[in-house]
């Protein structure tokens, strides 16, 4: 039975991400997308368990890795996700509904 991220210790979060970035690269050199893009959600959360979540505030705007067509406000955090709603580059919330994202998925925190 696999573990959670949860359970792992930073060094043992820090050998996966290097496995599965190595697992990504040879998948992405066979050019198995789907296989590769597995490897990169895992990698992402991965990352999230080795941040703090308390480097992040509530109603606050950052920057979303990935994305530089949207940033993010966090409404709330729970645990190593941000809640919270994507704004485009007008300024206007794009979307209807909440949504989480891991915390490794933030950048800076944009000024207002």
């Amino acid at each position: 039975m696999e573990r959670r991220y949860s359970e792992y210790s930073y060094g043992e979060l820090h050998s996966e991400v290097a496995e599965l970035t190595e697992k990504a690269r040879k998948a992405e050199q066979f050019g198995m997308v789907n296989e590769y893009a597995v490897y990169e959600r895992k990698i992402i959360m991965a990352k999230a368990y080795m941040m703090d979540p308390k480097e992040f505030e509530p109603r606050t705007v950052y920057q979303i890795e990935g994305d530089p067509a949207h940033t993010f406000y966090v409404e709330y955090m729970n645990g190593v996700f941000a809640w919270g709603y994507r704004i485009n580059l007008t300024g206007q919330r794009a979307g209807d509904k909440e949504e989480a994202l891991p915390i490794s998925m933030l950048g800076k925190q944009v000024k207002n």
